[in-house]
Order: structure tokens, then sequence, then C-alpha cells
């Protein structure tokens, strides 16, 4: 018996998964959103989508095609490190609901959604895409000044 469910949680431990959604604005109107995924070591060929609902924003998937309206506004593209990118242009005011789809050969696709404000969104900088993605070297840069002031006194 042991041996069976060692053998399933290493199954469920070597899938596919999505990791992150961060998004930023590359100019007031424009949005990068990037989805970091994670496979299993012996994965076949990847693709990656970007959806809002049954609408398809675009897609690696060359037997998939994209919902016409966003030919022109939306480009998805797979980066090393095992980043799927959607540059998309003339983002909307208000809200907007985004979801990363990754597939890898025949299994089901993993999703992460997020909603993004264009009014909260912070340009595209490497500082603006790091404090997004990693909240603990934002509590440590906030904490270090403060350790230096309370020393001094």
């Amino acid at each position: 018996m042991s041996f069976f469910t060692t053998i399933l949680l290493f199954g469920f431990a070597s899938a596919q998964k999505v990791i992150q959604l961060s998004y930023c604005s590359i100019d007031e109107d424009h949005l990068r959103m990037d989805c970091k995924y994670s496979l299993p070591s012996e994965s076949s060929e990847v693709f990656c989508k970007y959806t809002h609902g049954e609408r398809l924003f675009d897609t690696t998937d060359p037997s998939e095609e994209q919902h016409a309206p966003f030919k022109k506004r939306a480009k998805a593209r797979i980066f090393p490190g095992n980043i799927c990118r959607l540059l998309y242009k003339n983002l909307p005011n208000g809200k907007s609901t985004f979801t990363c789809n990754i597939k890898v050969g025949d299994s089901a696709p993993v999703t992460k959604t997020s909603i993004v404000e264009k009014k909260l969104l912070l340009p595209c900088s490497a500082w603006s895409v790091l404090l997004q993605s990693c909240s603990g070297l934002l509590l440590t840069l906030m904490t270090f000044p403060m350790l230096l002031e309370i020393h001094w006194l």
C-alpha cells in the first residue's frame, strides 16, 4: 500500500503546473503578462495560450485559431526559463480577466487566472517585476533600513 501511495504522490509531483502569473504595462495602454510554469523532466512539446472565458487572445499551438478581434492586438510566445509571455495592445479601461493555460503533450492543461486593473498597472522594469514576484525581497528591502536606523541610536 505504501509503494502505491509513493507512486501516486510522485506522479502528482512531477506534473506540469503554473507557478506564477505576473503583469505590468509596457506603454500606457499595453500589457505584458508572464506566466511561469514548471514541467516534468520527460516533457514533450509545450503549448501555452491566454484566454478570456472562451475567447482566445493568442496561443503557441498552431492547431488553434486566434479569436479575430485579437489578431493584431495579442501575441503569445514561449521564452527560456519556462515563461509564456503575452503582449497585449490597447488594454481597455477597468478590469480585465486573463487566464494562462499550459499544455504538455496529451495531458490536461493547467491554468492560472488573474484580474488586471489598468489604472493599477506598474510600468515594466526589472524592479517592478522583481517586487511583484518576490514579496520576501520587498520585506527585506523595507526592513534593512529600519535595522540600520535602530543600530545608530
